[in-house]
């Protein structure tokens, strides 16, 4: 039989030895040992400088590629050397980081509206600020390319690329209007206008123009899902730390999202690198090794994806699983700019041995 009051809950409990198991450890001269907190406070001081630090590196990074990339890509391959080629990288690279961020913006309410128990902030929009960004960037490269034709502006939209250009920078401004609105899922019209554009402009070759414009729907469409959509999970998953439950159940829908997306990025990216890269020159061109780069940043991506689906499936708390999640935003930022160095390298066909 039990003698005694019961025990309350409140009260330390003891040990073997006596002594409270709560109480704090005096070590030998005397001092209450706080080794725990500190070593805690450590670890998040180290963290609110060891992130913007890796964001800036990063971003220096992405920008010397973009700047960098196209002519030390085409260094030794006897490609012609394309005027501006760092800047026109610079400003594609803004234009797809506008899709993505717009699109992502579409997308992760439609996967945030289901979670039971998440709680009701939500993180503050980006997607006009996006769209005049990438507006910007169009209208951009709309004056490079008059000032490398030295034609006037008026001349330039004329042309067939000064002209998909006008249609992305108009299609991006009434794409911001939207986001701005009451009804801003009304901007997907105009960002699918603005895909189609910068498809087709993508796309200038004889050979089946048509069907590298559609693989480049369907592959650009699916990047800018992945890309901004996960941004916008990881932006999320930090504003509801403090309901790990929500946040974990989050990551977990935008997973099951991610695998589709990654297949149609995977089947459209290798047919369009066997549609346009003969294999006899994937070494000694631009647009191989601009490639092979990609692929490489893609094989990271894909293993920090699967490591963070298992710490997510494994432990209940997603700190781990979004510490990983974030590490894969900052890869797939590299794989945008190296994307953008694609888009502006010359066509490797003109250097293939094969008739």
């Amino acid at each position: 039989m039990l003698s005694g009051p019961p025990a309350d809950p409140a009260t330390p409990t003891m040990q073997a030895s006596g002594a409270p198991s709560a109480v704090p450890l005096v070590g030998e001269t005397g001092e209450i040992s706080e080794i725990p907190e500190r070593a805690s406070g450590a670890a998040s001081a180290r963290s609110l400088w060891t992130t913007p630090l890796l964001l800036s590196a990063a971003g220096v990074l992405a920008l010397l590629i973009a700047l960098f990339g196209p002519g030390l890509m085409a260094r030794g391959t006897g490609e012609l050397r394309i005027p501006g080629a760092g800047l026109t990288t610079v400003l594609r690279t803004v234009l797809f980081a506008a899709l993505a961020l717009h699109l992502g913006e579409l997308l992760a309410p439609q996967l945030i509206r289901p979670v039971r128990g998440r709680p009701r902030t939500a993180v503050r929009s980006w997607a006009v600020l996006a769209s005049l960004a990438g507006a910007a960037a169009a209208a951009g490269q709309i004056v490079r390319l008059a000032a490398v034709s030295d034609l006037g502006i008026t001349e330039t939209y004329g042309t067939r690329e000064g002209g998909l250009l006008l249609l992305i920078a108009n299609g991006l401004v009434v794409a911001a209007l939207c986001a701005a609105s009451r009804r801003p899922a009304l901007a997907l019209a105009p960002l699918a206008v603005v895909i189609g554009a910068e498809a087709l402009r993508a796309h200038p070759e004889v050979y089946s123009p048509e069907f590298g414009a559609a693989l480049t729907v369907v592959h650009l469409t699916a990047a800018s899902l992945w890309t901004g959509g996960l941004l916008y999970v990881l932006r999320t998953m930090w504003l509801w730390r403090g309901s790990p439950v929500a946040a974990r159940a989050l990551l977990g829908r935008y997973a099951r999202l991610a695998i589709w997306l990654y297949v149609a990025l995977a089947a459209t990216g290798t047919a369009s690198a066997l549609r346009r890269l003969p294999l006899d020159v994937v070494f000694s061109s631009a647009y191989g090794r601009t490639l092979l780069l990609k692929l490489a940043l893609m094989a990271v991506v894909s293993v920090l994806a699967l490591a963070a689906r298992r710490r997510m499936l494994r432990d209940t708390d997603p700190s781990v699983a979004h510490r990983l999640a974030r590490r894969e935003q900052v890869v797939l930022g590299l794989v945008v700019v190296v994307s953008a160095v694609l888009t502006v390298v010359p066509d490797p066909h003109w250097i293939s041995l094969r008739p």
